[in-house]
């Protein structure tokens, strides 16, 4: 055989077998091609309700199942939503479903008994049936405005929980959330580290033991973390059906804010507090014990222990006569009275007292309102300054006493003109009442009495002149004649703080008038003490 004709034979073999080949290629393609498109199509008469997935794309579905599906929350995947649907009934199918293309087929049962979901592995897809148990064994008629009142109504609920504002949520006996509205899935999709659509079930944002163990329509606090790390609070409710657990949160950012901010103005009034030497008690509207400082524990002996239980007025009170930090009363009936009489006057703000107790020590007690209903009451050492006053007091009637024993009749004037002193000579000298003898009496009342009783001389005019003097003077003297005939020797002397003292000695004798020395006009005087 030529070369050339064993080259067309090769040729034609090699084509035949080619060509062979893509028949049976295309044979086994199309065999295939029309085995997926069977498994895919579902019968017409299939009345069950079936789903196809592939993975999590929904390849077909029955009416019914259709139907099914309108229902599902709007949550990514078409696998998301189905189960956004069932898994209120087959809490296990996002779990066990992993495992059906290694065990082929499965059967799920409810968790009521109403219902069974079988699951078949075929060629690469996973059919999905449910059988409903309940209407199997009954047929359920309902008419069509029956059927109506409850697709409003269920219209109603669905459009209600997808616009409130707040998170709600259910979640089953091992914590896997069956339904979530959409303020929790968005809330979900703002917190996602990804950014990616939230599949179904949504993650569980908060703790799930901890809201486990608040009693029904508990009110539990928890807090979230932003993106940023800023963390938000939420008050959420929890409510029991059936074996499920329902919940609630509100936003609670704005009450923490206000209470941290609260939380910090009452911690700035107890470090300026706890500085004040001044016991400060605060009762809130219903008379229980809001705040205190360190120093009301000092004056009152109290324990902290005590006042941190935040005792009552009445308690309050109590304690401090057991521990004798208050006067005594005569009996207490009458201290029951007095002590509502005192809360009464702390709330208009007009009670003030003064305590003397045992030891020497004395108290000012004071009562003041607070917004609110509130009451405060002010416990002030004022010991040192009773004392003071005291001792004070005891120099005066000292010094007065001293006064009083001098024959010759003195008066003191302030540097504004009016009498702050005299001694008994100089009442009895003038004929005035020792109790009105120095009241509101300035020196041109005084030299008016005086001028009365003696006889006409300038000397009240020079010495009213000397009294009212600014800046430095000098003690002088002078001399009158009361009308009596007796003469009065006078004298005047300059007292620190812009004071003058007035001294007259009346002579025991009569004598011959001689006129009275008076400083000159330039401010000097005749004679010189």
């Amino acid at each position: 055989m030529s070369p050339n004709a064993l080259f067309t034979f090769f040729s034609l073999v090699v084509g035949s077998l080619g060509i062979a080949f893509l028949v049976l290629y295309g044979l086994a393609w199309i065999g295939a091609r029309k085995e997926r498109v069977d498994a895919i199509t579902l019968a017409s008469q299939d009345n069950d309700i079936v789903f196809l997935f592939d993975d999590e794309k929904l390849v077909n579905a029955t009416p019914s199942a259709q139907s099914v599906l309108a229902a599902a929350a709007d949550v990514g995947s078409d696998w998301s939503r189905l189960l956004s649907v069932m898994i209120s009934k087959f809490p296990t199918l996002q779990y066990e479903i992993a495992e059906l293309a290694d065990r082929g087929n499965m059967a799920l049962e409810s968790r009521d008994g109403s219902a069974v979901l079988k699951c078949e592995w075929r060629n690469g897809l996973a059919r999905l049936t449910l059988f409903d148990r309940e209407t199997e064994q009954a047929h359920i008629d309902m008419d069509r405005h029956s059927l109506m009142a409850m697709e409003q109504e269920l219209e109603t609920l669905r459009a209600t929980t997808e616009n409130v504002p707040f998170p709600v949520w259910r979640e089953v006996e091992d914590g896997t959330i069956s339904w979530a509205n959409s303020a929790y899935i968005a809330l979900a999709d703002s917190l996602s580290d990804t950014g990616e659509t939230t599949s179904w079930p949504p993650a569980a944002l908060f703790d799930t033991k901890l809201l486990a163990q608040a009693v029904p329509n508990e009110s539990r606090r928890l807090n979230l973390k932003d993106r940023n790390g800023e963390p938000h609070w939420f008050d959420i409710h929890r409510f029991t059906i059936g074996c499920d657990s329902l919940y609630a949160a509100s936003s609670a950012d704005r009450t923490v804010k206000a209470e941290e901010t609260l939380r910090e103005f009452t911690q700035t009034l107890t470090k300026t507090f706890s500085h004040l030497t001044i016991g400060l008690a605060v009762f809130d509207r219903n008379r229980r014990l809001a705040l205190f400082n360190p120093a009301l524990t000092d004056l009152t002996a109290l324990p902290a222990e005590f006042l941190i239980t935040r005792p009552a007025l009445t308690s309050f009170l109590d304690r401090l006569r057991d521990n004798q930090m208050m006067p005594e009363p005569k009996d207490y009936k009458s201290w029951r009275q007095e002590m509502a009489a005192l809360e009464n006057a702390a709330e208009d703000g007009t009670y003030e007292e003064v305590w003397t107790l045992p030891g020497g020590m004395t108290y000012r007690i004071s009562g003041r309102p607070h917004p609110d209903g509130a009451i405060a009451f002010l416990f002030e050492d004022i010991s040192a300054e009773m004392s003071l006053t005291r001792r004070f007091r005891a120099e005066i009637e000292t010094g007065q006493a001293v006064l009083d024993s001098l024959s010759e009749a003195i008066a003191v004037f302030s540097g504004e003109g009016m009498l702050v002193m005299a001694n008994s000579a100089y009442t009895s000298l003038w004929g005035l009442d020792p109790l009105e003898g120095i009241a509101e009496t300035s020196i041109t009342d005084a030299t008016r009495v005086w001028h009365a009783k003696c006889a006409p001389s300038p000397l009240w005019g020079d010495i009213r002149d000397f009294v009212s003097q600014t800046g430095e003077r000098s003690d002088w003297i002078g001399q009158t004649r009361l009308w009596d005939g007796r003469r009065l020797n006078c004298r005047f002397v300059p007292l620190p703080s812009g004071q003058t003292l007035v001294g007259f000695t009346p002579e025991a004798r009569a004598s011959t008038l001689r006129p009275a020395l008076r400083p000159q006009a330039s401010g000097t005087h005749f004679a010189k003490m």
